[in-house]
This record gives C-alpha cells, sequence and structure tokens, in this order.
C-alpha cells in the first residue's frame, strides 16, 4: 500500500482503490491514524476521503525515509 500511496501526487486515492481484502473500518482506521500522525492529508469528495502522502514534508523533516519505505520488502518466511 504504501508504494501505490507514493506513486502520485493526486488525491484520487479513496480506501477502496488498493483492493485490500480488509473491513472498510479496518482500511478507515489506519488512513485515520496515517492523517493523526501527519504522514498523510485527506479531501473529502462527497460521502468518500481520498488521501495524499505529504511528500515534500515529510522529506524536510525525514530526509531519505519514503525512499527506504519504498524500497521496503517484505522477508520470505
Amino acid at each position: 500500500m504504501q508504494k501505490l500511496l507514493l506513486e502520485s501526487e493526486s488525491f484520487d486515492h479513496s480506501c477502496g482503490w488498493f483492493g485490500l481484502d480488509r473491513p472498510k473500518s479496518t482500511l478507515t482506521h489506519h488512513f485515520k491514524a496515517l492523517r493523526e500522525a501527519g504522514i498523510t492529508r485527506q479531501r473529502q469528495y462527497g460521502l468518500e476521503r481520498r488521501s495524499q502522502v505529504r511528500v515534500d514534508d515529510l522529506e524536510e523533516c525525514f530526509p531519505g525515509l519514503l525512499a527506504l519505505v519504498a524500497a521496503w520488502t517484505p522477508l520470505e518466511p
């Protein structure tokens, strides 16, 4: 998911856009946590909230962090 959010500067990403097999309430909770932590910003479009990573702000505060996140791959069991 982190790579998908980082690939676009637009606000075109609603929770359902990611196609994750999780309840909507779970996704909403995680997006709220990201917003409250200052990692994303959200805009309201009707009944839908769309998210964007605050790339410039994060790069200024934590240079290179987003590149590390985007390059991360999970370990194989």
